[in-house]
């Protein structure tokens, strides 16, 4: 069995639609294949203006609510015959309406949980799923609708509730069993044991599909979206910059955290530890194969597999001559930021133990700086520690790759391109695994870093 997933940017209009319905045709020729959707291509930033609305006692949310239903009845017209315009309104009709009462329960009392907001959410997939279930199967297609719900049980960690894998693993392979329908099943969402609806989080679909192929085990996860497969570089900036055909689970973990299009690192767990490749596809090109995450993988003729990088970051460096030998000081910063519940990204320490920078978003730098004052008053008082160092507007760059690993003077060369470029690098970061080399600059030195490196290690002949 194959897993077929399809993000927003398949579900943009019924065209698109048409052409999910043309590709889960020809694949389930061949094999059997569940799918997992998300909701229609805006209906997710809908739902959380019209809670917004809602919770400012602003009966306007009704505008949001009329909106979604429009835009399921356009789709219903478009993609169904007109005899079975009904049965499929009256369904969408029907989640609409409690999608409504929820919502002026909201207005009422002016507030909305994290629970109620997980239950709001929830409606795009399961709208999204009633209306392109019922597509399917007027296309002779045998679909049947499986609640998420009923098949991946959560903690109640609402917004990003945890799996309990193995009791989830056990009811999906009780409700998926027969080979010869077609299970659609919505991405993201969840329930607790007590049947309060959750959901999984940022990239939760693609979660939704590696949970279910774990479960049963199956061949393969294809996510089809509306972009390339996994880029050398983001081409908005390297024109050069091409589709990777094969990438280690390890490299797409790497690139995906730093920034590259890629399935969240956390939702690709259930099929690395089942051994499940997963390919990513473009909707626009179903022929061209994508780009194949695997344990192994064909190699290739470059030193590095590709580069990522995060926006938005800043750099806070903490120095002081009497940090040297000084016991426990890391542990008291770190505990400090997760007090204030900071997430650092990046780390680098000098050797000395004279200096630690530490990078982070740049919506925190205010509770970032708070929590270091509180954390080490003393020290900065007896000018063991000098005060914090605080540069915005900077850029995290991730050179990743298999190759890497145990190939002398990758570092040389790349700080080589990067000093012969003009771009001056604030800290650096290497693992012991050798596949990551991070680094910082200015966010204005992003462009030409990008194209310089790309040009040392992912041109013809570098």
């Amino acid at each position: 069995m194959k897993i077929f997933k399809f993000g927003v940017g398949c579900l943009e209009s019924p065209e698109r639609i048409v052409a999910v319905k043309d590709i889960i045709t020809a694949g389930f020729k061949q094999e059997p294949v569940a799918v997992v959707l998300s909701a229609l291509h805006g209906v997710t930033d809908l739902l959380t203006v019209a809670t917004g609305r809602a919770e400012g006692g602003d009966e306007g949310f009704r505008e949001q609510v009329a909106e979604l239903m429009d835009r399921h009845l356009q789709a219903v017209r478009v993609l169904c015959p007109p005899r079975e315009h009904a049965g499929v309104i009256t369904s969408i009709q029907l989640l609409i309406n409690d999608l409504e009462e929820i919502l002026h329960g909201v207005e009422l009392i002016r507030e909305c949980s994290p629970r109620t907001m997980d239950l709001v959410l929830s409606f795009g997939e399961r709208l999204s799923c009633t209306l392109i279930g019922a597509y399917l199967s007027q296309q002779e297609l045998p679909a049947r609708v499986v609640d998420a719900r009923e098949l991946i049980f959560t903690d109640n960690r609402h917004g990003r509730a945890v799996v309990d894998f193995q009791t989830s693993y056990r009811l999906i392979r009780g409700q998926i069993n027969s080979r010869k329908e077609i299970p659609v099943i919505a991405g993201c969402i969840a329930s607790t044991a007590d049947g309060v609806t959750t959901t999984l989080g940022e990239n939760g679909a693609d979660y939704t599909a590696s949970l279910i192929a774990a479960g049963l085990e199956a061949g393969g996860i294809e996510i089809w979206t509306d972009q390339e497969g996994v880029m050398s570089a983001d081409p908005a900036f390297v024109r050069e910059a091409f589709m990777i055909p094969e990438l280690s689970y390890q490299e797409a973990m790497e690139l995906s955290y730093f920034g590259a299009r890629i399935i969240h690192p956390y939702t690709m767990i259930p099929a690395v530890e089942k051994d499940i490749p997963i390919v990513i596809k473009k909707i626009h090109r179903p022929a061209e194969k994508g780009t194949l995450i695997a344990r192994s993988v064909q190699p290739h003729p470059y030193a590095i597999t590709g580069i990522a990088s995060i926006d938005d970051i800043s750099l806070v460096n903490v120095e002081g001559s009497g940090m040297i030998g000084l016991q426990g000081i890391a542990a008291r910063i770190f505990g400090a930021l997760a007090r204030a519940t900071v997430n650092v990204i990046m780390i680098s320490q000098a050797s000395s133990e004279h200096s630690i920078c530490l990078g982070f978003k740049e919506q925190v730098p205010e509770r970032v700086l708070d929590a270091l004052h509180q954390e080490l008053s003393a020290e900065i008082a007896a000018r063991r520690v000098e005060d914090f160092t605080l540069l915005r507007d900077m850029v995290i760059i991730a050179v990743i790759g298999e190759n890497m690993r145990g190939t002398p003077g990758i570092s040389g060369r790349l700080f080589s391109a990067l000093g012969n470029a003009g771009i001056n690098v604030f800290a650096i970061a290497q693992g012991s695994s050798e596949r990551n080399i991070s680094f910082m600059i200015r966010a204005g030195d992003k462009a030409e870093a990008l194209k310089t490196i790309h040009h040392a290690f992912l041109s013809p002949g570098s």
